[in-house]
């Protein structure tokens, strides 16, 4: 399977597999069909619970169907570590090429380009005959999408190229774990690396990934070589095993972060 080495700020190169064509496309029906159901559940909520004016059930179906729908995507893979529902079922995820988890503006980017890729509202607003003419115009421009796909070296399509950011393969489950800051509750927790604080939080971030890979692989030599790294860069000599000494340099960090 195909990786794409994705570099993080130790100058260390991460090779993190690239998204399978069937999950995205997988990935890319179950969040359709998510917004289908969706739609019409409210669609049906509107029509049989609710009696009003036209002009008002125009405004409800804008608040309820066509806004939630044209922020979808951008809401949860902001929420869920670069992840919707259908990239979550399918074990796929958004990653910046800079390491970690991309930038709220590199979403907001490849949310855009989304919009004009994938110009899908589905407010019932129209007629039913132009949402039947908007899903083709959908299937139309996914035929483009999957064009530019096949032909990047990323397999990238043009929001992941404006933004910076490519989809992996990852089964990493979100949850509060899976932040950076994880409170420390031992009071009398005493720092053992104080020079942890010179780096940034995308540097811990990019930790935080490799420590999981190693949990789910138990695969070494990816989180030796960036603990060599670090322990250069800080001047740090410890004894400590690798998994143990990255744990650790989390929680000094997490511990000292949250004090300042």
């Amino acid at each position: 399977m195909s990786s794409v080495p994705i570099s993080t700020p130790f100058n260390i190169s991460l090779d993190f597999e690239i998204a399978p064509f069937f999950k995205r496309v997988l990935a890319s029906l179950l969040d359709l069909l998510i917004m289908i159901l969706y739609a019409n559940a409210v669609k049906f909520f509107l029509s049989s619970m609710v009696v009003m004016e036209r002009e008002d059930r125009i405004a409800l179906d804008v608040i309820f169907v066509t806004v939630p729908l044209f922020l979808y995507h951008l809401v949860f893979e902001i929420g869920f570590h670069g992840q919707s529902l259908g990239k979550m079922a399918t074990g796929i995820r958004v990653m910046s090429l800079e390491g970690g988890d991309p930038s709220i503006s590199q979403y907001l980017l490849r949310w855009f380009f989304r919009v004009w890729e994938w110009p899908l509202v589905f407010s019932f607003v129209l007629p039913d005959f132009w949402v039947i003419l908007q899903l083709f115009s959908v299937g139309f421009s996914g035929l483009i999408v999957v064009i530019i796909i096949a032909v990047t070296n990323k397999s990238q399509r043009l929001g992941d190229l404006a933004a910076n950011t490519v989809v992996v393969n990852s089964k990493i489950q979100s949850s509060i774990h899976d932040t950076i800051f994880m409170e420390v509750t031992n009071k009398n927790y005493e720092v053992m690396f104080p020079g942890v604080m010179k780096l940034s939080d995308r540097d811990i971030n990019t930790i935080k990934t490799v420590l999981n890979d190693l949990y789910k692989t138990r695969r070494y030599e990816t989180a030796h070589r960036i603990a060599d790294r670090i322990k250069t860069v800080l001047k740090i000599d410890t004894d400590l095993e690798v998994d143990m000494f990255l744990e650790r340099l989390i929680a000094d960090y997490n511990f000292m972060a949250t004090k300042e």
